[in-house]
């Protein structure tokens, strides 16, 4: 990529983290987030359709179909600027039913998907902690987020040894919902194909790489939380008194911040060296690889920083009222979607040229 190139791309991840100040304004306060925690559907209505016109769930759709067609270093972009302010409409899931659908040929609910007016979700997971889709027809589908304000799910099905696509609406389905930490909700559905539509023979190939970059858009997401949860943990060191002196000013709790720090680091290399490797056109083993070692990071390193987060604040950490636990509650929900650290960790010793046999 020549220098213009690299400045070009720079303008356009900058633009972008600008354009998420319209939902998640920096150092805003979470009221919104409180007030939408419990609740159905879970999500602003309203915001997810202003994401559509924004741009966001079309991100990474062709624009022939209506997408931006931009790469995942402005997605991942994107999505650190929504975890900082743990916004918690459905983007993630949005957008990877948008890259389905245009693998399907742009067929179905994609231009409502797109505008944001129709929340569809892929329900492609049958067990815990997987990225296979087995695509069995009548198995239950689980731990699709944001289930309650779902208009329609896509379903993937084996046949014939290849992944149809169905599209089923969401009153067909009948969503068992059940809540989660940090307020958000979950659902599970058993496919009505009857009802459905069959939009494509075969999205084997395109599922299983749209779930890869949702794996490292969460990985993003988390990375958000993490940095934000951290820079309200320095503020309170630097205020907080105790035997007369600032709490920051002592050395093990300096120490700590240190190695937080340290993981917050290591997280965002990670992931900006797995977007870039992905949006230079890595196939295989070697995207795999690099996706898997920024998720298991991710994931692991965010539930390690909320968790100090909270024990540097002291008892006021634990308590609901105070934000930063908000932050935990929030990666104790993401760092397993689309794969845990332990899931990853394993796909990245059995994929990456770098670990010798």
């Amino acid at each position: 990529m020549s220098a213009a190139e690299q400045d070009d791309r720079a303008e356009s991840i900058r633009l972008i983290r600008d354009s998420a100040a319209a939902v998640a304004p920096p150092g805003g306060d979470l009221k919104r987030i409180r007030d939408l925690r419990f609740q159905d559907p879970g999500f602003d209505a309203g915001i997810f359709r202003q994401m559509g016109e924004m741009g966001w769930i079309g991100l990474r759709v062709p624009e022939a179909l209506g997408g931006a067609a931009l790469g995942l270093g402005e997605m991942c972009a994107l999505a650190e600027e929504l975890g900082r302010a743990l916004v918690p409409e459905p983007l993630i899931a949005a957008a990877l039913s948008a890259q389905i659908l245009a693998a399907a040929g742009g067929n179905g609910v994609l231009p409502k998907l797109l505008a944001g007016e129709a929340l569809v979700l892929t329900a492609w997971q049958e067990r815990p902690d997987t990225l296979e889709v087995p695509g069995t027809p009548d198995a239950a589908r689980r731990f699709l987020p944001m289930a309650a304000g779902a208009a329609a799910f896509l379903v993937p099905v084996r046949e014939g040894g290849r992944l149809a696509l169905y599209e089923i609406p969401a009153a067909a389905c009948a969503p068992t919902i059940e809540r989660t930490q940090d307020g958000g909700n979950l659902g599970s559905i058993v496919p009505q194909l009857a009802a459905g539509t069959k939009l494509a023979d075969d999205i084997g190939a395109a599922l299983a790489a749209a779930l890869d970059e949702a794996a490292l858009v969460t990985a993003a997401y988390l990375l958000g939380g993490m940095e934000r949860a951290f820079g309200m943990t320095l503020d309170y060191l630097r205020t907080r008194q105790q035997f007369g002196r600032i709490i920051g000013t002592f050395q093990a709790l300096q120490h700590r911040a240190a190695n937080l720090k340290m993981q917050i680091a290591l997280t965002r290399a990670s992931i900006g060296a797995a977007a870039a490797t992905l949006d230079a056109g890595a196939t295989g083993d070697a995207r795999r690889a690099a996706v898997s070692r920024a998720k298991a990071r991710a994931a692991e390193g965010s539930l390690l920083v909320q968790r100090e987060c909270i024990q540097l604040h002291g008892g006021i950490g634990y308590t609901d009222q105070y934000d930063v636990g908000l932050y935990l509650r929030k990666a104790m929900v993401m760092a397993n979607q689309y794969g845990s650290a332990t899931l990853h960790r394993r796909r990245f010793m059995a994929t990456s040229p770098e670990v010798e046999e």
